[in-house]
């Protein structure tokens, strides 16, 4: 097989999409834990339409929508919901009072589904039917739903590894004393032994947590229990609180858009000097969202094909069992290559990041900032000491007030880097940001091209802005200016229906989901009276007093030429329209043989519309006949 150059030597990947080829290490595996007791039926609170709705409306509504948006934020994730305190059982173990809600086809803990979603939805209709609610900690029994609850989701999130996945238990329940009919030894043994199973589940790996519902008049008293099984005290159980509805709101208000989550991307060694060599994970933290790959399906059964790319011998016709040689015509002698040696001589480096020298931040332009930065953070996983030296490393920096530039590459794309050390962030309700470096893709000398000039005539006369013009401009930019402005806020609203669109068609559902445009002007906003004035100030001060009048009078010619414009084509018609004997033409049929120019005489004579193609021209100028 004759090799192609630039198909040999051409980039295998974007560097733009590195974060994108190369999927999260680690994927989240999520147990929904309801409490279904009748507490959580009949506790009812008011919703957003002034209706009263109960607990457990509320935590399936969040989990359905919860549900419907990560097939578009996080589709390899996995997900198994999970009832307790009910009247029928259905897990695993054959414990009392859980059941495993699934669909045919699924197993317990897999990717979310269009089925799974429509059935979820319709729960609430179906609940008392087949699955029912009853208090499972009695007294007089030693039956204990909660530790069997706890029990059957760690029992579902044995698949997979700890290293490779995200093991978490989301509970839901109204019930901040589960053990409340319970006394003496008996609770304090059933307490005992619940934490004990929430504690055996964390070593595992799996973290357990908890949204507490209250009611407007009773507050969820976490001290009772809850707070030890989270080992939660102090100041983390205040700031527990404080976040509690924040992420219960996100649960409920999720966008339709591809969320990159703060897991670890990928791991690489940083080489410092003299053979000293730590180990740093990488985030992304920012990356552009676009619609999903098409992925197409068999049409019988439906299920996603998979490309398989064979080698046929050109004279015989026969399969090729063995990879096709590659070789390269040089001095009318082919050159044979193997796969391997073909990679190592596109490999540029080894993909280490190596430290090459420090300098002042005041060197590092804004405009240095190719794409979007990738988060760095010491890992002791491997090399035992990486956390100190990157530390002792990062307290330099920002002391010293330098940025340390470093060789990083991929096989395909190397290039400088600026490590930049940022300084831990922390607020009242926790930390804002985290301790780091930010590695910034540098660019190379022809990356950066000079600014092209707006005004490329030198006339001195050029109309430039007087002071008070600037002063007025620069009063409505302040006015208008967007106050902690993140690109988190706004969502792209043609990404918003293709997603909504998507999930219609998925579910089967009648009506398309409501898409919010954010991008629209905020148009209460803006009419303020402090905006109004100071756009009506600028406006003055740029236009002048008889700007619109002068507009109005610009607006009043155009309408006047453009009324003697149609005139002069009317007149021009009927002038036309007598040197034709139309119903001659009609009734030999010889209307096809006029030029569309020539049929408009007639529309325009008689004020009919003239657009479309001939034939229906001719259709209009008949039907006006009566032929």
């Amino acid at each position: 097989m004759d090799i192609d150059p630039d198909e040999v030597f051409r980039d295998d990947d974007d560097p733009e999409n590195e974060f994108y080829q190369e999927r999260d290490a680690t994927k989240e595996m999520l147990v929904y834990l309801v409490d279904a007791s009748p507490k959580m039926l009949s506790t009812t609170c008011p919703s957003d339409d002034q209706k009263d709705v109960s607990h457990f409306e509320i935590a399936v509504c969040s989990i359905a929508q919860s549900l419907k948006t990560q097939i578009i934020n996080r589709s390899y994730d996995e997900v198994a919901i999970c009832f307790f305190n009910t009247r029928e059982k259905k897990n695993l173990q054959d414990l009392n009072g859980v059941y495993v809600f699934n669909v045919p086809e699924r197993e317990d803990l897999d990717r979310p589904t269009a089925r799974l979603i429509k059935e979820f939805d319709r729960i609430e209709e179906s609940f008392d039917k087949q699955i029912g609610s009853k208090y499972g900690i009695l007294p007089g029994t030693r039956d204990n739903s909660l530790y069997n609850a706890l029990w059957a989701a760690q029992a579902i999130l044995r698949k997979g590894s700890a290293k490779t996945a995200d093991k978490r238990i989301l509970l839901f329940t109204n019930e901040d004393d589960p053990f409340g009919n319970m006394k003496g030894v008996t609770k304090m043994d059933m307490m005992r032994t619940t934490l004990q199973r929430a504690k055996d589940a964390q070593d595992l790996g799996i973290s357990i947590e908890l949204l507490p519902l209250s009611r407007p008049d009773d507050d969820f008293n976490m001290s009772i229990f809850y707070a030890e099984l989270l080992g939660l005290e102090g100041n983390d159980l205040a700031e527990f609180k404080a976040l509690v509805g924040e992420r219960f709101e996100d649960m409920k208000d999720q966008l339709r858009k591809r969320i990159f989550r703060k897991r670890k991307v990928r791991r690489i060694n940083f080489i410092i000097a003299g053979g000293i060599s730590i180990e740093l994970n990488t985030y992304a933290l920012v990356r552009p969202t676009n619609p999903g790959a098409i992925t197409w399906l068999d049409s019988v059964t439906n299920l996603p094909l998979k490309a398989d790319r064979s080698f046929f011998c050109s004279d015989t016709g026969a399969l090729l069992q063995e990879p096709p040689k590659l070789f390269q015509t040089y001095k009318n002698e082919n050159i044979m290559f193997s796969a391997n040696e073909l990679s190592e001589i596109k490999r540029v480096s080894t993909g280490h990041l190596r430290l090459l020298g420090f300098k002042p931040l005041s060197c590092l332009k804004d405009y240095h900032n190719l794409r979007p930065s990738t988060f760095v953070f010491p890992s002791d996983e491997e090399v035992i000491g990486s956390t100190c030296i990157f530390i002792a490393l990062h307290r330099s920096m920002l002391r010293l007030k330098r940025f340390a530039v470093a060789f990083y590459g991929s096989s395909t794309h190397p290039q400088l880097v600026a490590l930049v050390a940022q300084d831990e962030i922390v607020s009242a309700s926790g930390q804002i940001e985290p301790p780091g470096m930010h590695m910034i893709y540098l660019p190379y000398s022809d990356d950066i091209r000079p600014v092209e000039e707006l005004h490329t005539d030198t006339n001195p006369m050029a109309p430039r802005a007087t002071e008070d013009q600037i002063k007025s401009a620069s009063s409505l930019v302040k006015r208008v200016d967007l106050k902690n402005f993140s690109v988190c806020q706004f969502a792209n609203p043609a990404l918003q229906r293709h997603y909504a669109v998507l999930q219609a068609l998925a579910l089967d559902e009648d009506e398309m989901p409501d898409t919010k445009d954010e991008t629209l002007p905020d148009e209460e906003g803006l009419a303020r009276p402090g905006i109004v004035k100071a756009l009506e100030e600028f406006k003055l001060s740029v236009y002048g007093e008889n700007f619109e009048q002068e507009n109005d009078s610009m607006d009043n010619e155009k309408t006047s030429e453009a009324s003697k414009k149609r005139k002069a084509i009317a007149e021009n018609a009927t002038k036309e329209y007598a040197n034709y004997d139309w119903l001659d033409l009609a009734d030999n049929g010889k209307l096809k043989e006029l030029t569309v120019v020539e049929l408009k005489y007639y529309l325009s004579r008689h004020n009919l519309p003239v657009t479309g193609k001939k034939e229906a021209l001719i259709s209009r100028i008949l039907t006006h006949m009566g032929k």
